[in-house]
């Protein structure tokens, strides 16, 4: 059991809003999909700003040494398990 920040449960809620996981192949302008888990994975749809981010730069290096650039999935994944993820992207959402 942890303790959360109200800051951090809140952009949590707005990431559930602006991220929605979904099936769909439908990616709005400025936004980029990513499978994200470690067993099971998640597609996630995430703002291009990201990328500027050093710690999401860091998970996009971490996902090179593990898949290389031919992953079996043919789309990007990130290495890291969904709950982790979902705590970097609201810290970048919030900052």
């Amino acid at each position: 059991m942890g303790f959360r920040l109200p800051r951090i449960a809140n952009a949590k809620r707005s990431l559930e809003r602006t991220l929605p996981s979904s099936n769909t192949t439908m990616v709005p302008k400025g936004h980029f999909a990513v499978y994200v888990g470690e067993a099971e994975k998640k597609r996630f749809v995430v703002p291009i700003s990201f990328l500027k981010h050093p710690s999401f730069r860091n998970l996009l290096s971490q996902a090179e040494e593990e898949y290389g650039f031919n992953h079996p999935m043919g789309v990007l994944t990130i290495p890291c398990s969904e709950e982790a993820f979902t705590e970097l992207a609201c810290n970048q959402q919030s900052s």
